[in-house]
């Protein structure tokens, strides 16, 4: 367990605490490319509220909300050739936040020179938009956005899942080094929904964990399992899957890959993001724009959904708590993962106090490269074994272009994956 102390320094995100003095040495995704346009847009981030525009030539603008006149929100707001202008009494600002015009004042007036809005860097890649709300001085540039392979890859489609969650981002991540959820929450209790539901369970997710291992490397962690019958030649040990820190999963096989991105909006509430990249191989055809849907997380009854695996998740994560409460937990071995993660968020929590860059700051890396990460091919078994299991019992699963995902792997589409997916219920 942790104390309340612990707990505290490891959960609150907002200014001027060391857990979001960390955070904000990176770049989070604010919003999917479909999200911003001309009318601005009010978006939360690391307890900050903020206003996300583009101004007339297309530049992407991230301010404070509150204006700098008479605290009214930006939101009520035109976007202009130069920025964004406060519709309450017309101060306007460019993207870097400076006070361009203050129709009220006298003409020979410098007071709007004197006038700056906070402003924050953003920046878009692969269908996000990304914002970095660190410091950005000459003494201590903000770092350049990383290039994760999914986002920049070639000869891929793209979709884009997310949904607000209200719970802390830390009890989402924890999941991600807490591999014996998988057999139990998707093995034996998702079969047993099947089970009630008359159908059959998913034996590619009841194997039973013989090893797990858990190494901190250049983007975070490394996730090595063996399962019933593998052996440390097997690519879930070979090879494993990252959590690259702070916030995201890399989690897929045989042609299909997933950054699970988990945003903190504030203390409370996670805005998950389920960037999916389906790569078949060879050359395919361009993509026209990258969907964007929003996943369903209750039924009809209001009750959480929970028939398929990331329904699964999302339940446990979310009846933690608004902030699971780590004093009343009983952590065992198996627990090795989430044990290795809290002391990683711990070390970096000091490293940015003493002033330095943390782990995952890409400083070096090539402006049109791509930062490759490990992950198995051919995860719990063949390839097309997952394939069809993660198509059928994932976020994928609401997918508006399911139907050609299996064109593009040239798999034939079941009758129920043939279209965009309505809710399923438990």
């Amino acid at each position: 367990m942790l104390s309340h102390e612990k707990n505290e320094l490891l959960t609150r995100v907002g200014p001027g605490t060391p857990m979001g003095e960390l955070l904000r040495r990176y770049w989070w995704p604010i919003a999917t490319h479909d999200m911003v346009g001309r009318i601005p847009v009010k978006r939360r981030l690391l307890g900050e509220d903020l206003v996300l525009f583009r101004d007339a030539q297309g530049r992407l603008g991230l301010l404070q909300e509150r204006c700098p006149h008479r605290r009214a929100s930006l939101t009520l707001g035109c976007t202009e050739e130069q920025g964004l202008r406060c519709g309450y009494h017309g101060w306007l600002f460019d993207t870097s936040g400076q006070c361009l015009d203050q129709p009220g004042e006298p003409a020979d007036s410098d007071f709007k020179d004197r006038i700056r809005a906070t402003a924050y860097k953003v920046q878009e890649l692969g269908g996000l938009v990304f914002a970095y709300l660190g410091p950005d001085t000459e003494e201590s540039p903000a770092p350049p956005l990383p290039r994760y392979d999914l986002f920049v890859m070639a000869d891929s489609w793209r979709d884009i899942a997310h949904a607000e969650l209200p719970c802390n981002f830390l009890q989402i991540m924890e999941n991600s080094v807490d591999p014996h959820h998988v057999e139990w929450l998707h093995g034996r209790y998702g079969s047993f929904l099947k089970e009630l539901a008359g159908e059959p369970p998913l034996p590619v997710v009841t194997k039973k964990h013989v090893k797990v291992a858990f190494e901190v490397f250049e983007h975070g962690i490394l996730k090595r399992r063996i399962l019933e019958g593998q052996t440390e030649e097997d690519e879930d040990w070979k090879v494993g899957h990252p959590l690259v820190f702070p916030g995201m999963l890399r989690v897929g096989s045989g042609g299909l890959a997933t950054f699970q991105i988990r945003v903190p909006i504030d203390d409370t509430h996670t805005w998950h993001v389920w960037y999916q990249c389906y790569t078949p191989g060879g050359a395919v055809p361009e993509q026209e724009s990258i969907p964007v849907y929003e996943v369903p997380l209750k039924d009809e009854q209001g009750q959480w959904l929970r028939d398929y695996v990331d329904g699964q998740d999302i339940t446990a994560w979310v009846t933690q708590g608004e902030i699971a409460d780590r004093t009343q937990e009983h952590l065992g071995r198996s627990d090795l993962g989430v044990i290795t993660l809290r002391r990683l968020f711990t070390e970096q929590i000091d490293v940015v106090a003493d002033g330095q860059d943390p782990i995952c700051t890409y400083r070096d890396q090539d402006p049109t490269g791509q930062i490759d990460l490990p992950m198995e091919k051919n995860k719990f078994g063949s390839a097309e074994e997952f394939r069809k299991m993660w198509l059928a019992e994932s976020s994928i699963r609401y997918s508006p272009i399911r139907k050609e995902i299996f064109e593009l792997f040239g798999d034939e589409a079941p009758a129920d994956v043939v279209g965009p997916a309505e809710p399923a219920t438990v």
